[in-house]
């Protein structure tokens, strides 16, 4: 449970550094001034979206044969390596325009619908095919989002003009690659 923990925590904490939703905290920051609203949002978006992840990859894990699931679960993680190469962007389209909803629901809202498909939840969903605990792996994955959006959203330019994305770009690839060789010879 531990293991899980920490590698869920590690893994998406990685992935999420110059990820398009840690471009939109900034984008939220840099909005609305409000970082406390944002940071709840951002837990509130984080813990559902993984959550449902976190089923569906425990589900994968029960209907499929052990044998195919390793193989699956290599691919998906050689995948993800190759799809952290790749720079993300926010287009202005995507950014939340101020509405009704108030900062709090903007965010949550936003983060749970650019979270739909991101690399940081395609990860969540083959650490809980890989752990038998729903719990570590959902709580390890929102603590990584937030150990990386909590102080983008405090910080906001200062930090993201100081962070190397190429050379994390890189890290994040070896590790999830490193994930789907552990996979193949566990």
């Amino acid at each position: 449970m531990l293991e899980a923990f920490l590698i869920s925590t590690g893994v998406v904490a990685l992935g999420e550094l110059g990820d398009k939703t840690q471009l939109l905290a900034l984008v939220l920051a840099a909005r609305f001034r409000r970082p406390w609203p944002i940071v709840a949002g951002i837990l509130v978006a984080t813990l559902a979206n993984h959550t449902i992840a976190g089923w569906v990859g425990n589900w994968v894990r029960g209907v499929v044969p052990a044998d195919i699931l390793r193989w699956l679960l290599a691919l998906s993680f050689f995948a993800v390596a190759a799809w952290a190469l790749k720079p993300d962007t926010l287009d202005e389209k995507e950014t939340p325009a101020p509405t009704g909803w108030g900062v709090f629901g903007v965010t949550t809202v936003a983060f749970f619908l650019a979270e739909i498909g991101d690399k940081t939840q395609v990860a969540t969903v083959m650490l809980a095919a890989t752990y038998a605990s729903l719990a570590a792996v959902v709580v390890g994955t929102t603590l990584g989002m937030l150990i990386v959006n909590v102080p983008t959203v405090f910080l906001g330019r200062v930090a993201a003009e100081r962070i190397p994305f190429r050379a994390v770009r890189v890290a994040a690839a070896l590790l999830f690659a490193g994930l789907g060789v552990w996979v193949l010879l566990a």
